[in-house]
């Protein structure tokens, strides 16, 4: 361990309940969480990492001092396993995954001080992320003390939202799922619900509306093909103060490109294909609401849920357009911060900031049922609200987590702009956005090789299944 003396804990924990980390190493720092179980402020931890499993990490000589970027396997290992056991369960039970940031990892070292053992600082916030400080920086947080932006900071909490669905999952079982499966016959029927969120909020600012529906009728589509089912049928609704019947073409245009694209029927109730619903005084002027549904079929025998994924499958990845439909109470804070319009040339690109992010969601369904239609998937992750973190571990058996591997797609421009922009963490842009991944497929190794080097489908292996909860990044 080097950079300075490690610090028990930051200041400001307050009373409460001890709760102990520790593990693989058996030294540990008790930390304290307020009453309620939940960490308002800072705190720190230390994890002891013991000499066989730093050397079975990385293979290398166990004394020896290492840079951050070397330092990656250890403190994924260690810390996603024995932190989210020992820290994430009891701090926020509601929170079975505990994200982290390796972004200020100086470096780290065997200590012989420790009885063989090493230690690092781990910082600890109310939203149950860490972050991995160097020794003796007790610089920054995860939640946007820094002046970073966050989701939660632009009024969307993740957190909520799982336990919500938690608490739903107690009275209904079976949720949690990106489609919803009613058994008929020898198939089940899938369902799936969605909206595009402030993305609207740019419609209107851009007055790009042919597009919207494309997102629409994809936010739904593309969560009941997870599950191997081709869509049968979408439905839409419409809501505004006042209709403006050349707006509601424009959208239903995209609408009905988003049916052709997926290969499935519009239909409507009432007397209209187009759902509307004018609600005068309750919409501002020229603003409007869409919800989407859609309803897919898969035989019993042929569902993709996960069960058979083992350590050592892999993950391919399916390219995103941008930012899709998810993220964009964050996107809107960061164009503030920047002072930018949405007229404005996005950094390096012939694209305005305006069109890049307000480009179509990509539609899935045919090049995943192709994908699906030759053998080995196990799992599909549908990358929306939550990115890697919250998203790829749905379609794991317990026990099991994810290893993405750094550098192994491009990252569109976009998300290089927002992250500069907003100042926004690591750990943060992978809770909240797809990072250029809409679609991730668990599949076999030799599956896997097949799917990229066929190049039918624009694909590439970005990580694998490992025997530890969570995601990390390697």
């Amino acid at each position: 361990m080097s950079g300075g003396s490690a610090a028990g804990r930051f200041p400001g924990g307050g009373g409460g309940e001890r709760i102990r980390g520790g593990g693989l190493g058996s030294v540990a720092e008790d930390i304290e969480a307020p009453e309620g179980g939940r960490v308002r402020q800072p705190l720190r931890v230390e994890l002891g990492i013991g000499r066989d499993e730093v050397r079975s990490a990385d293979g290398g000589d166990a004394a020896a001092e290492r840079p951050g970027d070397e330092c990656e396997k250890i403190i994924m290992t260690a810390v996603n396993a024995e932190l989210t056991r020992a820290i994430g369960a009891a701090i926020r039970p509601s929170s079975s995954k505990i994200d982290f940031s390796h972004r200020a990892v100086d470096r780290c070292a065997f200590n012989p001080s420790f009885e063989g053992r090493s230690l690092q600082a781990v910082g600890v916030t109310g939203a149950a992320k860490i972050r991995v400080f160097a020794m003796g920086n007790g610089s920054g947080s995860v939640d946007g003390s820094s002046g970073g932006l966050t989701y939660k900071g632009a009024g969307v909490d993740i957190d909520a939202g799982t336990e919500l669905v938690r608490r739903i999952a107690k009275m209904a079982p079976g949720i949690g799922g990106f489609g919803g499966l009613f058994p008929l016959g020898d198939s089940y029927l899938v369902a799936g619900t969605d909206g595009v969120g402030t993305k609207l909020k740019l419609a209107f600012e851009t007055g790009i509306h042919d597009t919207i529906g494309i997102d629409l009728v994809a936010m739904s589509v593309n969560d009941i093909v997870t599950s191997g089912a081709k869509p049968l049928f979408f439905l839409d609704y419409f809501a505004t103060s006042h209709l403006d019947v050349d707006l509601a073409e424009k959208v239903i245009r995209g609408i009905v490109d988003g049916c052709q694209q997926s290969d499935c029927a519009l239909l409507g109730g009432e007397p209209f294909v187009f759902q509307t619903a004018e609600m005068p005084d309750f919409y501002a002027e020229g603003e409007y609401d869409l919800s989407g549904f859609a309803v897919g079929i898969v035989k019993k025998e042929s569902v993709i849920d996960g069960k058979n994924i083992v350590a050592g499958d892999v993950l391919i990845g399916l390219p995103s357009s941008g930012v899709h439909s998810n993220g964009f109470s964050l996107v809107r804070r960061v164009l503030d911060r920047s002072g930018l319009s949405l007229k404005n040339q996005l950094p390096g690109n012939d694209l305005t900031l305006g069109e890049a992010l307000m480009a179509p969601t990509v539609i899935y369904v045919k090049q995943v049922l192709d994908i699906i239609g030759k053998g080995g998937v196990k799992g599909i992750a549908h990358i929306t609200g939550g990115g890697f973190t919250d998203n790829i571990p749905r379609v794991f058996p317990k026990g099991l987590g994810a290893a993405i591997y750094n550098n192994s797609w491009e990252v569109p421009p976009v998300f290089k702009w927002i992250q500069d922009a907003g100042n926004i963490e690591d750990a943060e842009m992978r809770r909240t956005f797809n990072m250029g991944i809409g679609m991730v497929l668990v599949v076999p190794k030799e599956v896997g090789r097949r799917i990229v080097e066929d190049g039918e489908h624009k694909a590439c292996l970005i990580g694998e299944v490992v025997g530890t909860e969570g995601v990390s990044y390697l």
